[in-house]
């Protein structure tokens, strides 16, 4: 294969080579031996929410019984309180809601927006966004600042305009976006795009950065916010000797040096034995349960109780107005509401989090195992194979590998930029599907695998085939498209 001088000129063969790569793709489907029966039915990630992940016996069975009941919503809302207060302390609070996105837009809505009500006209506020990945959703609720960054949301999602990511915005509310020391932005892609390239993030460095852009416009402060996770990939492989990531950390001293939330956005999380919410120092906390956990779709925010009041207060879930500890009533984000099946379900997976962490660790450890052992066959030069970083996170129930380190002395391995994904231009997650596996997250360098879609049994344990299967086609893919890279001969 041809080799390119500048990167734009491969990423143009690669579009035109699409539809040859599709065909060896589905060649080395039938190479591998993946089953014409399990085609389309399995895939590398239960936590995508577009195609989540059967759900486990477990948490079926306690949906059927609680179905049968007569139960008052507010009581499973009371039981995950107790829970929550059993494990972080009797300071913390939570509320369920029906997507992450959700719990996401009343936390900012509640806590980061000026008031509407009062006389006069309003004033503008601003939170503080590390420039990191999934930007378009916790850095997306604000116009954005400064000014080079306000088409930065254009093409994510399926809607343009006010339908799209721009209606998300909320009321007089700025988000100031702060590139991260250390890291990189370069641009890559079909849909040609700048990426973050964040395992080099120095986060000491990165805290002086913000502390300096909060200084500047502390006048407008009212909140920070952050992904909550915890792998090289995402910029967070720098950790203390707990194993918190130092730069959520250095965050929430900046937090409670201007008196304003920290927000962390895990939805890729799991609570009670991922990312600790009284180790980091943040405020909220808030979970895609579907993603991770194995239960219904819905979504958590947990925090200090303090901001969650008025939290509670917009879901409708804290106490009539005549006095009383809970309620399960209307309110401004009723709307939120996340039903009688996925309040039992999240409960359960609750549960198992807290009393059975291994229905979740072993078959992460399982999958893990054959990550590693399936990339280290990977047919590429020893000077490649030496960028790939895989990692696994306990946080996200999931195994990271970040290869934007094949880049180091020159092209390596094609980087699909977020666009990418949105145009259908990522070979990665395309590719996959012309193998019948159903793809996962793979922009930005950085792949995350997971357990869950047609890989585990009813218990949630892993079926290693299966697993394989699914882990032996990216990595062929991977190959593939390197050699039409012009990086593989």
């Amino acid at each position: 294969m041809a080799k390119f001088k500048f990167k734009y000129q491969m990423y143009k063969h690669l579009q035109n080579s699409i539809s040859q790569i599709y065909a060896e793709a589905r060649k080395a489907a039938d190479e591998i031996g993946i089953p014409g029966d399990l085609r389309g039915k399995f895939g590398l990630t239960g936590a995508i929410s577009g195609c989540p992940a059967p759900l486990r016996d477990d948490i079926i069975r306690a949906g059927e019984i609680e179905a049968k009941k007569v139960v008052p919503l507010a009581h499973y809302v009371e039981e995950m309180r107790g829970l929550v207060k059993e494990v972080y302390g009797d300071e913390y609070d939570v509320c369920p809601v029906n997507t992450c996105e959700a719990g996401l837009w009343v936390t900012f809505d509640t806590l980061f927006t000026p008031p509407n009500q009062g006389r006069g006209d309003n004033y503008r506020a601003r939170y503080i966004a590390p420039y990191e990945k999934h930007l378009h959703h916790q850095g997306s609720y604000g116009r954005p600042f400064p000014a080079r960054y306000k088409d930065i949301f254009a093409d994510r999602g399926t809607t343009a305009g006010e339908l799209g990511f721009y209606g998300k915005r909320q009321n007089n509310l700025d988000t100031v976006i702060v590139p991260l020391v250390g890291a990189r932005y370069d641009v890559h892609g079909i849909k040609y795009h700048p990426v973050p390239l964040l395992t080099g993030v120095d986060p000491e460095a990165s805290a002086q950065v913000i502390a300096e852009h909060a200084e500047r416009h502390g006048a407008f402060l009212t909140g920070f916010t952050s992904l909550g996770y915890d792998t090289p990939g995402y910029g967070y492989g720098v950790k203390d000797e707990n194993g918190t990531p130092v730069l959520q950390k250095k965050i929430a001293e900046l937090a409670k040096k201007y008196n304003v939330p920290y927000v962390i956005d895990n939805a890729w999380g799991l609570p009670f034995i991922g990312t600790d919410i009284t180790k980091n120092g943040a405020t909220i906390q808030i979970y895609s349960m579907d993603k991770a956990t194995g239960s219904p779709i819905g979504g958590l925010i947990i925090g200090k109780e303090e901001y969650m009041v008025p939290i509670r207060r917009a879901l409708g879930m804290h106490g009539d107005r005549y006095g009383t500890i809970a309620s399960y009533g209307k309110a401004a984000y009723v709307t939120q509401d996340p039903g009688k099946e996925s309040l039992a379900g999240m409960l359960a997976a609750l549960r198992v989090l807290k009393d059975k962490p291994e229905v979740l660790n072993k078959p992460l450890d399982e999958l893990y195992r054959i990550v590693t052992e399936e990339f280290a066959a990977i047919e590429l030069p020893e000077e490649i194979k030496q960028g790939i970083i895989i990692s696994k996170s306990y946080n996200s129930n999931a195994v990271e590998v970040n290869y934007e380190g094949t880049w180091k002395n020159g092209m390596g391995i094609p980087i699909f930029s977020i666009e990418d994904m949105y145009a259908g231009s990522n070979i990665f997650q395309s590719g996959l599907a012309q193998m019948g596996v159903i793809p996962t997250i793979a922009y930005d360098a950085n792949i995350f695998i997971s357990p869950g879609l047609g890989t585990t049994d009813d218990d949630g344990q892993l079926i290693e085939e299966r697993a394989r299967y699914a882990v032996k086609a990216l990595v062929k893919l991977i190959e593939i498209t390197c050699k039409y890279a012009g990086i593989l001969d």
